[in-house]
């Protein structure tokens, strides 16, 4: 029963992390001016090390993204 359930943990941590990055890399791509718009001058520096946060934080960015009334996702 323990195996189990530490195999559970296990898989809900990596489908947490993959939609995750998923998110954090189409922020990267674009997605975060919609969330903050003085982003849009972010170099390509920022967006590397966006992902990281993004990735943790994507229920959070996630909201915001859905929230600011721009769902779609950038093109």
């Amino acid at each position: 029963m323990t195996e189990s359930i530490a195999n559970l943990v296990v898989l809900l941590t990596a489908v947490y992390l993959a939609v995750g990055f998923v998110l954090a890399v189409l922020v990267a791509a674009g997605l975060w001016r919609r969330i903050d718009p003085d982003a849009i001058a972010g170099s390509p520096g920022f967006r590397v090390l966006v992902i990281p946060g993004a990735t943790l934080l994507w229920p959070w960015i996630l909201i915001r993204v859905l929230r600011s009334g721009e769902g779609k996702v950038p093109s």
